[in-house]
Formats: structure tokens, C-alpha cells, sequence
């Protein structure tokens, strides 16, 4: 079976804010963001060219064990899992490229919460260079946040998300948490008759509630990544789509210009509005596969990657172990396991990119699944990057 739900690569007639992110119109809309939504550019520069390596890796005859425990065909897999792009990096070079759905090099498209990652990466240079200290608080970055419920968390406790702030992540409700934040960023309509916040800023400065102190332990909320983004441009006093530029796409030798989606008042939507090319998404992941440094440069301080591979699974509940039992999150990105740090960046609707510092291994993949959240297709796919680097690595 392959492409188990084909697009037809044209503009939906019907679309609009309530189903441009929902099956079937995501197959068309996650390569076309621009083309409806507002968005920032972020510029690329000289490409780092990235060489092919001939592994023979055959995925048509590679096996791996999926979420059932069963042993499945690695190249059927990729065919029911709604995939648009799909990239193999081992030791800085390419040994598998795939493009569907219409995609092709030098497409971009949205990457969701991957986003997060990039910020992240981001942050940690800023504290390299003496402009973000991590033990500050929000207010302090952010005077007119002063008054909401992030006002005394740190920036250490946004990139981990471990803030005590009410915000409820698991239910799209229109009138609360992440319905919210969609009506924000101009994702969503508000219902009739609603008065929800109309910007990201004002979402942030609305929040009052605390679930728990700051810092006791780790919770899965968008909103995190988006005050993170707030005092990165405070401190800076510049744009993050132009830090990103300048800092990372451009230096690591991106070859495709990305995006992203910003809000009513231009603020770029940091937990989840990056659109960009399959290969620059690989290019990302080196960074922290090869101790930050790509194109012959130090993209990323050596001692962040470190740092981010150190998750702390004491901070893990249990309602997150249910499938990483000894899983953590660190910097904007997720570990499944503390012994054995693979981290990866993970967004809805399938998008992942996955990073083995140890075997130098980088996979990555594009997808419009048609469920906004599928644990078993995200364990089934998880496993198979792990196969995949298993094979190489002893190849």
C-alpha cells in the first residue's frame, strides 16, 4: 500500500479557518501556509551541500517491531502513514530520500510543534552569548507580563515546561487553553459573541490561575514555547523569525527560505508556525547530532546539546509514561528514554524529527495524518527510525 490517502495537490474549494488543519484539507494546506495565512520569512543563505552515502539500505526488506510488539515491513509502513516527506541522515550524509504528496526539494511545509525545537535551539544561543540568562523571570524580560501568572516563572522553567500555569493542552476547547491560543494566533475564529484574546500577548497577559508551583514538574503546554519566544524578542529587540535567520538557517547553510505563520500583530508563532524544506529540516537536526556544529561552523554551543540530551525523568508524571516510561523533556524537546538519549522534535499530524548524537543518525518526517495525535503511529514510527539506525550503524 502506498500513500494511503492521496492528495490531489490543489487549494480545497471549501477552505477556511475551522478545516484548513484537518484531513483531508491538511494534505494541500501544511505545504501551502503562505499561500492563506500571514507569515515572516526567514531567510536562508549558501547551502551547505549535503552528499549522498550508498548504504544499500532497502527499507522493502527491513523489518521492525511496531506498537503491538508485531513484526512489520518498514517501507509499508511509511506507505500507511499519510507520509510527504521522509529523510535519512547518517554521519552528515543523505541515504534516504523520499518526497510525496506532491512535495519535492525545496518545499516547505508546517512542521507544528517541531517548531518548538528550533526556538529552543535558538534560546540556548542567546545564552551562549550573554543576552538570555536562564534564571531570569518572565516579568523581568517582559515588564507588561508583570501581572499574569508567568510573571515569576524562568526562562529554565519555559524551555522545560515546568511552569505552574493553567493551561490545558489535551482538549481544543474554543473557550479555554489551546482553543484559545488557535483564536490567538488567527488560527481559528472566535465562536459569536466571544471576547477571546486577539494576540498572543494578550493570551499571555489574560492567564492568572496556577495548577501547581513553578518548577515541580514537567506539562505539556504550547503556551510555554510562546512566552519563551516573548522574552527572547525582549531581550534581543528583534524579530525571532530574524534571529532564527541570522543564527541558525543562514549559518548552518540552509537551501531553502522558511517561515513563519505570525499572529494579528506580526508575532511569530513559536510553538508551532514554522514552515520548511525536508533537507533544512535535517540540516537542523546535525546541529545536534554533530555537538552543534554544521557547515564548518558552531551553530549551537556544544554544552546545550549536552544539556538537552540530560533530561531529569523525576519530573516526568505518570500520566506521560504510559509509552516513555523513562522519558523526560528538555529544551523543547522530548526523550524517550534517559538511558539511551535520543531526543526528538515531535509535532500533530506526524511531523518528527529524530536524533541519535551517539550513531551521528538524523531522521526526519513530513505528514498530514489525518488525527491531529496518534501514539501508535508516532511509537510505530519511532521504532523505525530506531531500526533504521540500528542497521546503519552496523552496516
Amino acid at each position: 500500500m502506498r500513500d494511503p490517502e492521496p492528495g490531489h495537490f490543489r487549494r480545497p474549494k471549501d477552505l477556511s479557518l475551522a478545516n484548513w488543519d484537518r484531513a483531508p484539507h491538511n494534505r494541500w494546506t501544511y505545504q501551502h501556509i503562505s499561500d492563506f495565512l500571514p507569515t515572516g520569512p526567514i531567510a536562508s543563505g549558501e547551502p551547505m551541500a549535503l552528499m549522498a552515502a550508498d548504504t544499500g539500505l532497502d527499507l522493502a526488506a527491513l523489518t521492525f517491531t511496531d506498537h503491538r510488539g508485531d513484526r512489520v515491513n518498514a517501507a509499508a509502513a511509511l506507505d500507511g502513514s499519510w507520509t510527504d516527506g521522509f529523510l535519512i541522515l547518517h554521519r552528515g550524509r543523505i541515504v534516504l530520500e523520499d518526497y510525496r504528496n506532491g512535495m519535492r526539494p525545496g518545499s516547505v511545509h508546517l512542521t507544528q510543534s517541531v517548531s518548538k525545537s528550533v526556538v529552543a535551539a535558538l534560546a540556548g544561543i542567546l545564552h551562549h552569548q550573554g543576552c538570555l540568562p536562564l534564571d531570569r523571570s518572565v516579568a523581568a524580560y517582559v515588564p507588561e507580563l508583570a501581572a499574569c501568572a508567568y510573571r515569576d516563572a524562568t526562562v529554565s522553567q519555559l524551555l522545560d515546561m515546568t511552569s505552574g500555569v493553567h493551561f490545558p493542552e489535551d482538549v481544543a476547547d474554543p473557550v479555554s487553553g489551546i482553543g484559545l491560543m488557535d483564536i490567538a494566533v488567527g488560527w481559528k475564529a472566535a465562536p459569536p459573541g466571544t471576547t477571546s484574546p486577539r494576540t498572543v500577548r494578550e493570551l499571555v497577559a489574560s492567564l492568572r490561575r496556577l495548577s501547581r508551583p513553578h518548577g515541580q514538574e514537567f506539562e505539556y503546554r504550547s503556551m510555554e514555547t510562546e512566552v519563551l519566544g516573548l522574552c527572547i524578542e525582549a531581550a534581543t529587540g528583534r524579530r525571532l523569525a530574524d534571529l532564527v535567520s541570522e543564527l541558525i538557517w543562514r549559518p548552518m547553510g540552509a537551501e531553502a527560505d522558511a517561515n513563519f505563520a505570525v499572529d494579528p500583530e506580526g508575532y511569530a508563532i513559536a510553538d508551532g508556525g514554522l514552515s520548511a524544506s525536508l533537507r533544512d529540516l535535517g540540516r537542523f537536526g546535525l546541529v545536534y547530532a554533530e555537538d552543534g556544529c554544521a557547515n564548518g561552523r558552531q551553530i549551537v554551543p556544544e554544552q546545550w546539546g549536552a544539556q538537552t540530551r540530560a533530561g531529569d525523568a523525576s519530573l516526568f508524571p505518570e500520566r506521560y509514561r504510559a509509552d516513555r516510561p523513562n522519558g523526560a523533556y528538555r529544551n523543547q524537546f522530548w526523550i524517550a528514554d534517559v538511558d539511551a538519549p535520543v531526543i526528538l522534535a515531535l509535532g500533530v499530524y506526524g511531523q518528527m524529527i529524530y536524533i541519535d548524537h551517539r550513531r551521528d543518525f538524523v531522521g526526519v518526517k513530513l505528514s498530514t495524518w489525518p488525527r491531529a495525535i496518534n501514539p501508535s503511529m508516532r511509537i510505530d514510527m519511532q521504532n523505525l527510525m530506531g531500526t533504521i539506525a540500528d542497521n546503519l550503524s552496523s552496516a
